[in-house]
């Protein structure tokens, strides 16, 4: 299995704005369907990029910030937000493994049609042989949710489907 090594960053990428608690929220996307695009931002070589495509309402949406926010108090030593010229800066310690993730975000754009967030992370010790990493992802709206859409559908690069909210109400709680 490949883990993108700046996921992290990018938190739960198809749910683009599920991130860590931070003392500043982030703004709402705006109902329906979105297409996000992530890759290591030069376009070539392996992590070059993937689509998804994701179904959401106002309460999907929120949900799916409550999930990365439980996963980075799980994982996480440091997170910081903050609004700087209209764009949101994020800033994080987190732990991967034995491995530490230093990672520094940029989000920009309005939530309501299209935002961007360029990310960069440094791995110590180095994450599966790198010592950093980049991301960026894209995120559009295109559109109402397709008539055999719920909200919380995903539908990855490959044309499969699944559900994000579904998959967290059938994983195991911690004991």
């Amino acid at each position: 299995m490949k883990i993108r090594l700046s996921s992290l960053a990018a938190c739960i990428a198809a749910g683009a704005v599920a991130c860590p608690a931070f003392a500043l929220d982030f703004p709402s996307r705006k109902p329906g369907l979105w297409e996000i695009q992530t890759g290591d931002g030069t376009g070539k070589g392996p992590g070059a990029g993937h689509t998804v495509q994701q179904c959401i309402d106002a309460a999907s949406d929120k949900a799916l910030r409550d999930m990365g926010q439980g996963m980075g108090k799980d994982m996480c030593s440091k997170q910081e937000l903050r609004s700087d010229g209209g764009k949101l800066v994020m800033d994080s310690v987190c732990k991967i493994g034995n491995t530490v993730a230093t990672s520094h975000a940029v989000l920009s754009g309005d939530f309501g049609t299209a935002y961007r967030m360029e990310s960069k992370s440094t791995y110590n010790p180095p994450l599966m042989g790198r010592a950093e990493g980049a991301s960026v992802m894209e995120a559009r709206w295109i559109g109402p949710c397709k008539a055999d859409q719920k909200p919380g559908d995903m539908v990855m690069s490959n044309g499969m489907k699944m559900n994000v909210l579904d998959m967290a109400k059938n994983r195991p709680k911690k004991p």
